[in-house]
């Protein structure tokens, strides 16, 4: 039987959320109902209810989120009910391109559930990133949902299910940081911090912060940057290459995505080093370089889906690295809200005075 909850909803664009009951159908085939215990606020939230995602209104926000499993459809068995699980928004398909060649982290074809929660009238509901989970209890397909340790905080290791693993893994997994190298890390919010993070976990020895907010360079410094740059003031490029000896880094990675900051990246990158876009641009934006600096410069361009990550491998393993003490993600957590402070945190998050809020349910 259908359930009748809580949801947070963005029925127009650039229109306050709401809170309005929305219907839980029961879980068909491959489908999962959790029961959301947090839900970080992440941008790509702003994103959808600002319109810039897609048209497909009204959505239920929230995906950066951890819960338990409530009750479970035919022919899942990869959770069961009971299980804390962090959600993802890359359920891995094993059957394209991708996943035959092993690279199941690039998955073309992932899942998301096939039943659609809906308004109290009817109205179907897009889940934004096929989670949505700024609401008591959500759909998703079984593979969105992965198994960790149940005594870590829900509030912190939800966290995992975007911005902190885009951050970590395009430092880890994309950028490939290995320990002694040299990191720069252009950006300084919610996910460049990750990345930051990712640069110290791997051991690099000089992680440089560039941004225009002392606050956020702050920040920067208490999750492992042992340089900072403003470069509101400095010339980022010229700051970086002194740093490293007058070479460049090692590893550079663009958590902006405007052409201004790739840029940046390019040419503060040493000989033969890598570039790493995971901040996302917006469809108009352009880039006009010199043909000649892509080959002269050689090295590796690549951008990070997700931060390149597979979460079945990597929620469980970074989660026990924070159980340990290892691995700091509680620094990320600003502030715990309840389900009817969304828009407020929109407005507390535009003015970069958080990395996160967390709705806790």
């Amino acid at each position: 039987m259908s359930q009748t909850v809580r949801g947070v909803v963005a029925r127009a664009k650039g229109a306050p959320v709401e809170v309005v009951p929305i219907v839980i159908p029961d879980p068909g085939p491959g489908e999962v109902v959790v029961a959301i215990a947090a839900c970080g606020v992440c941008h790509t939230d702003l994103h959808y209810r600002e319109g810039g995602i897609n048209d497909e209104f009204p959505f239920l926000l929230g995906h950066e989120a951890a819960g338990v499993v409530e009750s479970v459809g035919e022919g899942v068995d990869s959770v069961a009910v009971g299980d804390f699980v962090v959600l993802n928004w890359r359920a891995v398909c094993g059957q394209c391109r991708a996943c035959k060649r092993g690279q199941p982290q690039y998955c073309f074809s992932t899942f998301n559930a096939t039943q659609k929660m809906t308004l109290e009238d009817g109205t179907e509901l897009t889940p934004a990133l096929g989670i949505g989970a700024f609401a008591d209890k959500t759909l998703v397909h079984a593979g969105q949902c992965t198994k960790v340790d149940p005594s870590a905080d829900p509030a912190v290791v939800g966290l995992l299910g975007c911005g902190v693993m885009a951050g970590l893994g395009a430092a880890v997994n994309t950028g490939g940081v290995t320990r002694g190298q040299s990191v720069a890390v252009i950006g300084c919010g919610g996910v460049g911090d990750a990345a930051i993070m990712g640069a110290r976990l791997a051991g690099a020895s000089k992680i440089i912060a560039v941004d225009r907010d002392d606050k956020k360079l702050e920040w920067a410094t208490d999750l492992g940057a042992t340089h900072t740059i403003n470069s509101r003031s400095t010339d980022a490029v010229e700051a970086i290459k002194e740093i490293t000896g007058g070479f460049g880094a090692d590893v550079v990675i663009d958590a902006v995505g405007r052409p201004e900051t790739y840029k940046q990246a390019f040419y503060a990158r040493d000989l033969a080093g890598t570039v790493v876009l995971v901040g996302v641009p917006t469809p108009d934006m352009t880039l006009e370089m010199p043909l000649v600096d892509f080959f002269s410069h050689g090295g590796s361009l690549k951008s990070s889906w997700y931060g390149d990550c597979l979460p079945e491998r990597d929620f469980p393993t970074y989660v026990d690295l924070y159980q340990q003490g290892r691995l700091p993600l509680e620094k990320f957590v600003t502030e715990r809200i309840g389900i009817d402070d969304v828009e407020k945190a929109f407005e507390t998050m535009h003015r970069g005075e958080v990395l996160r809020s967390v709705v806790i349910l």
